[in-house]
């Protein structure tokens, strides 16, 4: 893993990140469903669109679109939508934390449901990450958290857990890859946009925090988080490349104390270091 590697790492990490601070941003002004409904509408249009001045094909074969369908709903419908929704009523550092343990997740059901054999350093990452998690939640509900909030939290990283397991499906995507991606973000617009109406009212209170949260989300996390990641994958194979989420648990929580003001406790911090630890250490587990 060179320098140019490195960088790039740490750049995706810190853009899958920050999404939770612009979030947080943008669901005090608008409607969460309405504002991420048209966020994917906007990436997946901008997407496709460059996809198809690359020359990449929406012909796509049957396992491609189940893939990408599957993915949209997963991930975008119901982890983001979630999330989202979440935010309203739970800091952007409490659910980067729950997010981040998308890995520790997919290792566990990989381990438990489809009986993949995982190391003794996996298993102990395991058990590590994970109690850094109840150590961060013990103090939070203790601090009057809001419990219906960290449970939509909570299903939305299993949602993205099924997508991450599912997508190990799709990678025979050739050529197509940035095409797939724009149209699974279509597919969470078409979700979402149905709640949105039956839920929501479209009010929204226009400042500049909402516009530059909103285009930030639209571009960074949106667009240029899955540009870079792919192009880390491409680099250095995606076993190394998922070993820097370790790194997302630390970027989520400065970056939402930085820009939000959000305190961290002792526990906080501790925990959090154990849970990088954790991830790490799964992640190391799954090189070797």
């Amino acid at each position: 893993m060179d320098l140019r590697a490195i960088l790039i790492g740490l750049a995706f990490a810190f853009m899958w990140s920050s999404a939770f601070t612009s979030a947080r941003m943008i669901v005090a002004d608008v409607p969460p469903l309405y504002a991420l409904s048209l966020r994917f509408l906007i990436s997946g249009l901008i997407g496709v669109a460059i996809a198809r001045a690359l020359g990449q094909s929406w012909k796509l074969t049957p396992a491609q679109w189940r893939a990408t369908v599957l993915f949209g709903i997963s991930q975008n419908a119901l982890y983001l939508g979630l999330n989202f929704v979440a935010m309203q009523t739970v800091e952007a550092s409490l659910a980067a934390i729950i997010a981040s343990t998308m890995p520790l997740l997919v290792a566990l059901f990989g381990w438990l449901i489809l009986r993949e054999r995982l190391r003794p350093l996996a298993i102990a990452g395991l058990f590590a990450g994970f109690g850094g998690v109840a150590l961060i939640m013990g103090g939070r509900i203790t601090g009057g958290v809001d419990l219906f909030g960290v449970a939509l939290c909570a299903l939305g990283v299993i949602s993205l857990t099924v997508a991450t397991l599912s997508v190990r499906g799709a990678s025979g995507m050739g050529g197509n890859l940035l095409m797939i991606v724009g149209l699974q973000m279509l597919v969470g617009a078409a979700m979402l946009i149905g709640p949105a109406m039956l839920l929501e009212v479209p009010e929204v209170n226009w400042t500049w925090r909402l516009a530059g949260a909103f285009s930030y989300t639209v571009l960074v996390p949106g667009l240029a988080a899955t540009w870079v990641w792919f192009l880390l994958v491409g680099r250095i194979g995606a076993v190394k490349a998922a070993t820097f989420h370790f790194l997302n648990p630390f970027f989520g929580v400065a970056v939402a104390a930085l820009l939000l003001g959000e305190a961290l406790g002792l526990l906080d911090m501790v925990g959090v270091a154990i849970i990088m630890l954790g991830i790490l250490a799964v992640q190391r587990a799954r090189m070797a």
